[in-house]
């Protein structure tokens, strides 16, 4: 294990995440070119919509050997939409490169992301990528990066640049005192550093080497007596405060141009924590409250995470997974121990993207690859039988956007659910439901990008063309006030006849309760085996009234007398007479339609509380509450959901990305009259 690392690029979209870990593979041998995302050509980005979009959509594990260490690496999505397979790949990995664009600085991926390391506790170190365009300002970044986190943690350079924007050409490397410079792209020998970058440089040595003895008792007491640290001890220190999360380097170049990226190869297995070195993971004993402590060797008992699934046509999912203990073997068996199976490992692999080379095990702290498995999820634990462990998968919140899907044709319509289910199967963040109410199969996600990618791939990778159309909103019609009515049916055709007689009062319900039917008749003018028809007719009307078509709810409905025919009452009578009771009963009882309400729950930088809760108002909301956590704003508030349709791109808008929010069904209330008037409108014109 002490010779494995793994990290997670990670940071905003377009920071050049991509082009990195192309450049790293490069740099390694294991590509005769250099990819490029534009050109679709690029390992990681290999997928079709990938490569339409030229932006990463699924995380992708790469692997490659740099000396002597093996170093796995997932590149990760930076789109907002795609976070929570972000968050799984990071969990899954040890350490993060946050890769930086060297004109826009910190970015809300970037926020993000750093928030998910705080989260699981990852050591870190940042890339300012892309220095060789306009307006490239590395001090400037180092500067903001500071002004963010550096209270929890020393944010330091170990190089800086040789060159501005396009001059940029290499760069100075501080723990060897080197300069590094690369003409057209191709490395020279560490050489002297220039006379003018040379009083710089000593600063900036100076800096580092302060910042690195005040996290070691031993070196500040050397550097305090005046003593020069040895490039051992800076070394071994600067490792120390790296794993301990007190230190956070920075280096920088171009990848694109494939400037100053061996040194980061160099500094993730110098600086970076073996898989060893990683903080505790929580596991408990399944079916119990015990916790346990991990035992980071191959020689303990297997546990493992899946953190990662594909689907693919010849294989079916394709599960990555990371070994924190034991060896994972071909031809053993292991156990789910969330789901209670046994799972038999046929083929193991490691991945570098598409392509995948298969391997007899994987032993702790290795990423690798299983297929065929059964019943196994994204979040479960695969352990030995014999000592069964459970590490808590993370959840995937509530989707924030949804659309309703249908094929093109009929004949696509069982092929769609069962294409959705694999879909979701592979990204959990993706939620399916069938709406019977209206008929619709609504898909929901992170936002209109993701739905948008997942319209595309039942196209593309299954060949279901589809329509998305608007997801239909659940009213409901109600009742403001209490009336008592006759229903009679009669009904004469020649021999035997109908006859039906109902008095029927109907009464408001508190929202909390949908329908009450009670039998109050006397004296047997219904006989008792009629009542369940006069139900049965009650309810058949309910379920679409008479305003605009929507289910009748909080309503009381009382049968308290009537009368019958000994040859022509029926079922079917009393039935038909307790529908027309009910139906005149609730055109005079002042009907009104009811709109579902969510709660929202909107988490937002302090800078933006005025303009969301501003926004949130004029969407007839009203704002519960507003407190802070971690930083930021949590707003509160019970809004209308038909007026969030499109608040996934609003809230973007108007916190620049920096802004997320959950939603879940709260109650229902009166709509306004002129709203329910326009409704009730459209619905006649349907009708017709």
């Amino acid at each position: 294990m002490e010779k494995v690392r793994n990290v997670a690029m990670v940071g905003h979209s377009g920071a050049g995440k991509t082009s990195l870990t192309e450049a790293l593979l490069f740099d390694a041998g294991l590509t005769n070119r250099l990819g490029r995302v534009e050109d679709g050509t690029t390992v990681t980005d290999s997928g079709l919509d990938e490569i339409k979009r030229q932006m990463t959509i699924d995380s992708s594990v790469v692997f490659s050997d740099w000396n002597e260490h093996r170093i796995y690496m997932v590149d990760t999505p930076g789109y907002a939409d795609f976070s929570c397979d972000v968050k799984h790949s990071m969990r899954a990995f040890d350490g993060a490169i946050l890769v930086a664009d060297a004109t826009s600085g910190i970015e809300v991926g970037m926020e993000t992301v750093w928030e998910y390391a705080d989260e699981f506790k990852m050591p870190r170190l940042i890339f300012v990528n892309m220095m060789d365009k306009e307006s490239a300002n590395f001090n400037a970044i180092v500067g903001h990066l500071n002004e963010k986190w550096g209270k929890s943690a020393k944010i330091i350079p170990l190089q800086f640049p040789i060159g501005k924007e396009s001059e940029f050409k290499g760069v100075v490397d501080l723990l060897s005192m080197k300069a590094f410079v690369y003409p057209d792209g191709k490395e020279s020998d560490a050489g002297e550093i220039p006379s003018e970058l040379s009083e710089q440089a000593k600063e900036a040595r100076a800096k580092l080497v302060e910042v690195v003895a005040e996290n070691d008792d031993a070196l500040i007491e050397k550097y305090l007596e005046g003593k020069e640290l040895s490039a051992d001890e800076v070394k071994r220190g600067l490792r120390a405060g790296v794993v301990q999360n007190k230190i956070v380097p920075v280096l920088c170049g171009c990848a694109y141009q494939n400037i100053a990226v061996k040194p980061l190869y160099d500094t993730i297995v110098d600086y970076m924590p073996s898989p060893s070195e990683r903080s505790p993971v929580p596991v408990v004993v399944p079916g119990t409250e015990k916790e346990e402590t991990l035992e980071f060797s191959s020689e303990a008992p297997l546990t493992s995470y899946i953190f990662k699934t594909i689907s693919e046509p010849h294989l079916g999912n394709v599960l990555f997974l990371r070994v924190y203990s034991g060896k994972l073997s071909a031809g053993s068996e292991v156990y789910n121990s969330g789901r209670e199976i046994v799972e038999k490992v046929n083929q193991i692999y490691v991945a570098r993207g598409k392509n995948r080379e298969e391997i007899s095990e994987a032993g702790a702290g290795h990423i690798a690859a299983v297929a065929k498995f059964k019943g196994t999820r994204i979040g479960d634990t695969l352990c030995d039988k014999k000592k069964p462990l459970l590490l808590k998968a993370l959840d995937f919140p509530e989707g924030v956007a949804s659309i309703a899907l249908k094929p093109k044709t009929k004949n696509d319509q069982e092929k769609l659910s069962t294409c959705l289910s694999k879909l979701a199967e592979e990204d959990p963040a993706v939620r399916v439901r069938h709406e019977h109410e209206f008929g619709q199969t609504v898909v929901t996600g992170m936002g209109d990008v993701h739905l948008d990618v997942v319209v595309e791939r039942l196209r593309d990778r299954f060949g279901v063309d589809c329509v998305s159309e608007k997801t239909k909103i659940a009213y409901r019609e109600t009742i403001r006030s209490s009336v008592k009515v006759q229903g009679k049916y009669k009904k004469q055709s020649g021999g035997r006849g109908q006859y039906g007689d109902v008095w029927l009062g109907i009464e408001p319900l508190p929202r909390d309760q949908e329908f009450e039917f009670v039998n109050k008749v006397v004296g047997g003018s219904i006989p008792t085996r009629y009542i369940p028809a006069v139900e049965k007719g009650v309810r058949g009307v309910m379920s679409k009234g008479a305003l605009a078509g929507y289910p009748v709810v909080n309503v009381k409905a009382t049968v308290y007398d009537g009368s019958f025919h000994e040859v022509d009452s029926s079922d079917m009578a009393f039935q038909i007479a307790g529908s027309m009771a009910f139906k005149k009963a609730f055109s005079e009882a002042h009907p009104t339609l009811l709109e579902p309400y969510v709660e929202i729950t909107v988490v937002i930088p302090d800078a933006y509380v005025g303009d969301v809760t501003s926004d949130l108002n004029s969407k007839r909301g009203r704002i519960m509450g507003i407190e802070p956590r971690g930083g930021r704003q949590v707003i509160k508030a019970h809004v209308p959901l038909a007026e969030i349709d499109r608040y996934s791109t609003d809230l973007k808008s108007m916190t620049h990305g920096r802004g997320s929010y959950q939603l879940k069904f709260s109650h229902y209330e009166d709509m306004p009259s002129k709203m329910s008037e326009k409704l009730i409108s459209e619905a006649k014109k349907e009708d017709t």
